[in-house]
């Protein structure tokens, strides 16, 4: 059952998905339907799921799940999993690797694989100081305060 994202409390289970690819304004409207859509019948063991989602960035898809009602389990994951997947069969883009780096430069969202961005810190482009896209975070907590951070404060921070 869906509610607002700013009704969920700071516990609720989260998982983030970037895009490699900014999504146009009519594939963004069109996807914030979907995601409502299956957000609004997402269940496990068939009890519905007090659940909420976040578009950021034209790029970045959170669902997020209240655990205090009823938690996520392994198939409901996979049924969310699945839905992420027929958004990227869709809209021939790439939401689940979690080896690429997302990134502010300045006003642009940058988005490198991992390897690119070993790169261009080696060679400066970016600093400790660069804010990137921890999409580590696991709770609506967590992705308030730690998802924008500067790198030297993430687990990107190895790095440099």
């Amino acid at each position: 059952m869906y509610v607002p994202f700013e009704n969920l409390p700071p516990e609720s289970r989260i998982w983030i998905y970037q895009s490699n690819r900014k999504f146009s304004d009519e594939e963004w409207a069109a996807i914030e339907a979907e995601v409502k859509d299956f957000v609004d019948s997402w269940a496990a063991h068939g009890t519905s799921l007090e659940a909420s989602f976040v578009l950021k960035y034209n790029r970045f898809i959170i669902l997020a799940v209240n655990p205090e009602i009823q938690q996520a389990t392994g198939c409901s994951i996979d049924r969310s999993v699945q839905f992420i997947q027929s958004l990227e069969e869709k809209y021939q883009v790439d939401l689940l690797d979690k080896m690429n780096v997302t990134f502010k430069l300045g006003e642009h969202i940058a988005y490198k694989p991992l390897m690119e961005f070993k790169k261009m810190v080696k060679d400066k482009a970016v600093s400790e100081k660069t804010i990137v896209f921890n999409n580590l975070v696991n709770t609506i907590e967590e992705w308030n305060y730690d998802w924008e951070i500067p790198a030297g404060e993430s687990w990107h921070s190895r790095f440099f």
